[in-house]
């Protein structure tokens, strides 16, 4: 079954195995997997740099010039494209498939809908076709309304970082390939590498030592990755219990 034929909302049979990785897409990114004992997979794709068991992965950075930026022609209720400006950086083929252009100040403010496709364009292009799957249900003003453009959470991930500025999106079961999709869990019992001592039940969020690790969450405002089942010893990958998406 090719990629083109499947549709939102639909049961799909898995065509890719849960500890195998592609270098071609064969689900829709954000794909649910849930196993008996609990655990759920989210098919998901790396970025460029190769992933490793058990080390924590976050969704890619926001582009800024991509964010906030008008409209660049007016769109009505039922098109399946907005042409958009951009701003100081270049938009590659695609950049945004199956991710969301938000509508976010504004005529038409409110209602996001999911990207089909795009061409490439050079940075500081107006009136760039961005391909929707979704029929514009609010029209658009040119130059008034603004929006903004998101990768999927599951496109292009990525280790964490130590700054903790980042959205967790899960653990690798096994080691992934730079640019290849594969099944990402985001909940229940998964080995995660320690950033320091933890105790059995303390909530834990992204490690600030050591990138792609977990440490206890200590400050308001740090974003939750599950809690610890299993004491953990600083450098090493005790069971925890992942709570990013059931």
């Amino acid at each position: 079954m090719s990629l083109g034929t499947f549709q939102e909302n639909t049961p799909q049979l898995f065509n890719q195995g849960l500890f195998e990785v592609s270098s071609t897409q064969k689900h829709r990114l954000g794909t649910p997997r849930r196993l008996e004992d609990g655990r759920t997979f989210i098919y998901a794709k790396n970025g460029g740099t190769a992933l490793a068991a058990g080390k924590l992965t976050v969704a890619p950075t926001v582009v800024a010039n991509h964010v906030n930026k008008s409209v660049g022609d007016a769109a009505a209720i039922g098109d399946r494209a907005v042409k958009v400006d951009l701003g100081s950086t270049a938009l590659t083929a695609n950049q945004y498939k199956e991710g969301f252009l938000v509508i976010n100040d504004a005529t038409g403010e409110g209602h996001q809908y999911k990207v089909s496709g795009h061409a490439a364009a050079d940075a500081d292009a107006t009136d760039v076709k961005i391909n929707l799957y979704d029929a514009v249900r609010a029209a658009l003003v040119a130059n008034t309304s603004e929006y903004s453009l998101l990768k999927h959470p599951y496109d292009s991930v990525v280790i964490s970082a130590t700054d903790q500025g980042d959205t967790p999106t899960g653990i690798p079961s096994m080691a992934v390939t730079a640019d290849y999709y594969f099944w990402l869990q985001t909940w229940g019992v998964c080995p995660a590498l320690a950033d320091e001592t933890l105790a059995v039940g303390q909530a834990l969020t992204i490690g600030t030592g050591v990138a792609g690790a977990v440490e206890v969450m200590d400050l308001v405002g740090e974003p939750l990755v599950g809690y610890a089942i299993q004491a953990g010893v600083d450098t090493e990958y005790r069971q925890i219990f992942l709570t990013i998406q059931p």
